[in-house]
């Protein structure tokens, strides 16, 4: 399955009814086959710009990310299903991309430049790219291009 984040603005609402909120997202997410792994409270916080939504405008909202694995093909109906929720005022749903992991030892890093691993295999490839690069025969029994300034 696949980790996606779901990115949440909430209406301004009080504790008891931003908790049945929280609580209707996750059991639609459980709903879908999916397993939350984080839920992340960013707080209470102007909106860059104001927003109508379900007929009111917003200024201001509760920001929530749920970070979640699911199947692909729930995802469309979890997104459907959270677009039709009132108090939701926006949502986002992100594919999470894991980074491949990076060695990096000092030792590389502190050679000079032309000892380093990934600037020899630069240098190789360069080599390589001028060996197919074609010559330009200039047909005048010069070396150099004489119309050039």
């Amino acid at each position: 399955m696949i980790t996606y984040e779901l990115a949440l603005l909430l209406r301004i609402m009080p504790k008891t009814e931003l908790k049945s909120v929280l609580k209707r997202t996750a059991t639609a997410i459980f709903d879908k086959g999916g397993i939350i792994r984080r839920l992340d409270n960013l707080g209470a916080q102007k909106i860059p710009y104001k927003t109508a939504s379900h007929g009111s405008v917003h200024r201001e909202a509760n920001y929530f990310v749920f970070a979640f694995t699911a199947p692909p093909t729930k995802v469309d109906s979890l997104i459907h299903e959270c677009k039709r929720d009132v108090d939701i005022i926006r949502n986002r749903l992100y594919k999470v991309v894991e980074e491949e992991p990076y060695l990096c030892t000092l030792d590389e890093e502190m050679l000079p430049a032309p000892y380093r691993p990934e600037v020899i295999k630069m240098i190789e490839e360069a080599k390589k790219n001028e060996a197919k690069r074609p010559k330009f025969k200039y047909n005048t029994g010069l070396d150099y291009y004489p119309f050039q300034k």
